[in-house]
């Protein structure tokens, strides 16, 4: 068994591999997350997707190294809307700072072996006076230099922009890194836009989850639909400003046609390989769409459905079936297909007499706190009803409480329809449930 999920987990890295070779991405790592014990191991695995294939942009948060400058120099500043207000003679100190935590992901970067550029690709104009107020030194983005952006990814370079824009005549302006890195991935059409922070974590020790929600065993959520943020803030009215700030720029980045963002947490380990290379990932993906779907069975599922099965049927849970089984029906079944891999199945077999039997429903355990289950046991009832069928039943030995959650109650074998009884037998002696009218 434990050799069947390590082979698993290899096919899922293979999966994702052939899915993002040459895929682009905009990593966001904030200040915390920088100046934390596991920095060097994150600056390793971002050095192992680079080897991978993928293009990588880095975006450093520096709020943290710009305060202690500002601070040694006796320059006072405050925040407006969670920006950064400071009078002009603060601006070559924060260039400072900034550039100073660019160089520090540069030098980790050429320590395992990979060259980066820092480079002057924002074009940014002053933020302005905005309701009577000043912001100062803070800046918003004008335009981003896309192609030579992309002529430096093209050599196999890492880009890393430091939080700083400059208008047309060289003046230069405080960015702010969170939204600079939604703007690189948008401008350059990124697959993927990762935010790695100290407090990237959505789960329910912290937030109020709404019910309809799927969580992991750790009670993170695994990932959220456009509809599903909105949903999240609205029942978080006293959200901080930094996971709001998160999931208002993932929305956008969605919205503009970055496919997901991905909320990691910078104190776990290894959160972007496993973020990348595996279905259910390390933290919360926000996505657009094409995410976990159900659709009809296909022959080439057939293995995969399979090794799904095969743990139900050792536990007795599932009749066994062969691969020929499946092969003569597979179109009475439907999966759960998760970025290209199949996590659950369920089959929708139809009598003469017009009764419908639900039967094979077999989860991943991975993705059993999910919610897949009962989605599949919908679709099912209402295919059934869709092929006006007069009645709907199952056959189970040891889910009996999980069918009567779902609206099924107890029935006699006789009401079985006659092929089905047939093959019904006392060693194994399966009861009938049935969906109450």
């Amino acid at each position: 068994m434990l050799a069947n999920k390590k082979a698993e987990s290899v096919r899922d890295v293979i999966r994702y591999l052939q899915k993002f070779k040459n895929a682009l991405v905009v990593i966001y790592l904030d200040d915390k997350t920088i100046a934390s014990p596991l920095y060097s191991s994150h600056i390793r695995d971002i050095a192992l997707l680079h080897e991978a294939g993928l293009q990588v942009v880095i975006i450093p948060g520096a709020r943290t190294r710009i305060d202690e400058v500002l601070t040694s120099a006796n320059i006072k500043w405050n925040y407006q809307k969670n920006i950064r207000v400071t009078d002009t003679d603060a601006m070559p100190l924060i260039k400072m700072a900034a550039f100073d935590v660019s160089n520090t992901i540069m030098t980790s970067l050429a320590a395992n072996s990979i060259t980066a550029v820092i480079g002057n690709w924002v074009r940014s104009r002053a933020k302005g006076v905005i309701e009577g107020f000043d912001f100062g030194t803070a800046g918003e983005i004008d335009k981003l230099e896309v192609e030579s952006i992309k002529t430096v990814l093209n050599h196999g370079f890492i880009p890393i922009f430091p939080c700083i824009g400059w208008n047309s005549i060289g003046h230069p302006y405080n960015i702010s890194s969170m939204l600079l890195a939604q703007q690189v991935a948008i401008n350059l059409k990124a697959d993927k836009l990762f935010y790695v922070s100290q407090e990237g974590v959505i789960d329910n020790h912290r937030f109020n989850i709404p019910q309809e929600f799927a969580l992991s065993e750790k009670g993170n959520v695994p990932a959220m639909n456009l509809d599903e943020v909105d949903s999240f803030i609205k029942e978080n009215p006293n959200l901080d400003d930094l996971t709001r700030g998160l999931l208002q720029s993932a929305r956008e980045a969605c919205s503009n046609g970055v496919t997901r963002v991905h909320l990691l947490d910078g104190k776990e380990d290894g959160s972007l390989l496993c973020e990348i290379f595996s279905d259910l990932g390390s933290g919360t993906m926000i996505y657009t769409s094409n995410y976990g779907k159900i659709r009809p069975m296909l022959q080439t599922d057939i293995p995969a459905v399979l090794g799904i099965m095969r743990p139900f049927v050792k536990a007795g849970k599932l009749l066994a079936r062969t691969e020929e089984d499946l092969s003569s029906s597979f179109q009475d079944y439907l999966v759960y297909e998760l970025d290209g891999g199949v996590h659950a199945c369920a089959a929708l077999h139809l009598y003469d007499d017009k009764q419908a039997e639900i039967a094979a429903v077999a989860v991943d355990e991975n993705f059993e706190h999910m919610g897949i289950g009962p989605k599949l046991i919908e679709s099912l009832i209402a295919k059934a009803k869709k092929l006006d069928s007069k009645s709907i039943f199952i056959m189970t030995t040891q889910a009996s409480d999980w069918f009567e959650k779902l609206g099924f109650e107890e029935d006699k074998i006789d009401s079985l329809p006659e092929k089905r009884r047939a093959i019904w037998t006392a060693s194994r002696n399966s009861k009938v449930y049935r969906l109450k009218k």
